[in-house]
């Protein structure tokens, strides 16, 4: 029974609807079209370029939809829609490795324009195609959703006996039924569609893994939450996506796909099914179902690669200590002390207070007070005195800046040949892998000094003993320094 409910919701809140909506629709389904026919994917330079020129041929000067006003230019529209379309729905867009912006149609607008274009009135012979189709999916779903072993053996002996009797029809010399191409045109057509399809719902599970990474920044930014909070929303939304009929299908597919079997024998039948199209001089006016398996393999990239955004999202926050929320803490009282210095430079005493909860001790040592006050002016009488000795010759200045020669490229090797084999460490881990250290102090330092060209995370709250003396049996206590990938 169709739910009124979901149908009304949809009808709402779907980006679809919204685009079909729109007064300006025409103009932008025809862009869209015209787009992306050919090319799935194109780049931010071109698509504003295209759409620029796409406006002046259409001479579109007003748009109160989208902010667009016969005073932009029609380079500066351009940039108006696109970030309309992308922030209704329309679009998406992503960075590539070298973070150059590509943008797509959304799964809403690909559902959009497959609708459009399945409202085409075809011809009545097609019915006779979907019926074949649907009777094949009629068997089929007979078939594999018996569970009776009998019954399973009779349908497979029938489907045996009528291919060895269409092995026999043909040793003997009976006419070999051939498609004609009244019924070749309708099937191809709708095999194109449902190639179509099968990538918008490619670009389905790819949002979905969007909404959820979305989710994490959202859930990450509450300071009420913690670690455990996120996680457990993380796990969830991924397990129900997983047990959606979505989900279980994508992750089915994508298998199948990827088979080395399965990609050899689709590039031999697209091949044979076109060249068969030629020989009977059979127009071809979509040829998208000859770059099915490119376009789906880099969809379902695509929604691997949102899946690894949204893991490493998960990565940091799990590695991520406290001390990150200390030092935003401390940023925010820095700004509240700036502020009373640019209200101080005023003389003017604000009407200023802060509201409390509750009885709350402010304990700042050793920084200076929060005040509009003015402060006293100091005066300093009493000069330096300079020293008679030559600096050079102090001792323990001498051992400070004595010369030794520490090989940071080597310790940047021994960092990367350990993360190489595991995918984190800790500065100690790295150190005693090397038989400790060689030239004490001196070299921890230069460990020290090397760590912010790598990835890496602090842990104040757990320290580590560094033995920097052997023979005097001499360590120094640090925080843990972790080592990431």
């Amino acid at each position: 029974m169709t739910d009124i409910s979901q149908i009304l919701n949809t009808l709402n809140a779907s980006p679809s609807v919204e685009l079909l909506r729109l007064r300006n629709r025409e103009m932008i389904i025809e862009f869209l079209v015209n787009t992306f026919n050919q090319k799935a994917v194109i780049s931010s330079e071109n698509i504003h370029i295209q759409l620029a020129d796409f406006l002046g041929y259409k001479q579109i000067e007003n748009d109160e939809d989208s902010e667009i006003n016969p005073y932009d230019t029609y380079e500066d529209k351009a940039k108006k829609y696109i970030l309309h379309w992308t922030n209704k729905g329309f679009l998406t867009n992503y960075p590539d490795e070298q973070g150059e912006v590509f943008y797509e149609l959304s799964a809403h607008s690909s559902k959009v324009i497959d609708w459009l274009a399945s409202l085409k009135k075809e011809e009545f012979v097609g019915t006779e195609s979907k019926f074949n189709n649907i009777l094949n999916q009629l068997k089929e779903l007979v078939e594999f959703t018996n569970e009776d072993t009998e019954k399973r053996i009779q349908l497979l002996e029938e489907k045996k006996l009528e291919i060895e009797q269409q092995i026999q029809r043909i040793k003997v010399g009976e006419d070999v039924k051939v498609f004609e191409e009244f019924e070749i045109v309708p099937r191809f057509n709708q095999l194109n569609q449902s190639a179509k399809e099968l990538l918008s719902d490619f670009k389905e599970v790819e949002d979905n893994f969007k909404e959820i990474t979305k989710g994490i920044y959202q859930k990450h930014s509450d300071v009420s939450l913690t670690k455990s909070d996120i996680l457990a929303f993380t796990f969830d939304a991924l397990d129900e996506l997983k047990d959606s009929q979505q989900g279980k299908s994508f992750y089915a597919f994508w298998s199948f796909i990827l088979n080395p079997d399965l990609q050899n024998k689709w590039e031999i039948l697209t091949k044979e099914l076109y060249h068969t199209l030629e020989e009977k001089a059979i127009p071809v006016k979509d040829s998208f179902l000859k770059g099915m398996k490119n376009h789906l393999y880099n969809s379902g990239r695509k929604v691997y690669k949102a899946n690894d955004k949204m893991a490493e999202k998960l990565s940091r926050i799990i590695r991520e200590n406290e001390s990150s929320k200390s030092e935003a803490t401390k940023k925010i009282i820095q700004e509240i002390k700036k502020q009373f210095i640019e209200i101080n430079k005023t003389k003017k005493i604000p009407e200023i207070s802060f509201e409390l909860e509750t009885v709350v001790e402010i304990n700042i040592p050793f920084e200076r007070k929060l005040t509009t006050e003015q402060s006293e002016t100091v005066t300093y009488t009493n000069k330096p005195i300079i020293a008679d000795d030559d600096i050079t010759s102090s001792e323990h200045l001498g051992k400070l800046f004595s010369q030794t020669n520490i090989d940071k490229a080597l310790l940047r090797k021994r960092i990367k040949e350990i993360l190489q084999e595991k995918s984190q460490t800790t500065l100690l881990e790295v150190i005693e892998n090397y038989g400790g250290l060689e030239k004490g102090l001196p070299e921890l330092f230069g460990y020290i000094g090397i760590v912010k060209e790598f990835k890496h995370s602090i842990r104040p709250e757990k320290t580590q003993n560094i033995v920097f003396d052997v023979e005097n049996k001499k360590q120094i206590k640090i925080p843990e320094i972790i080592l990431t990938k």
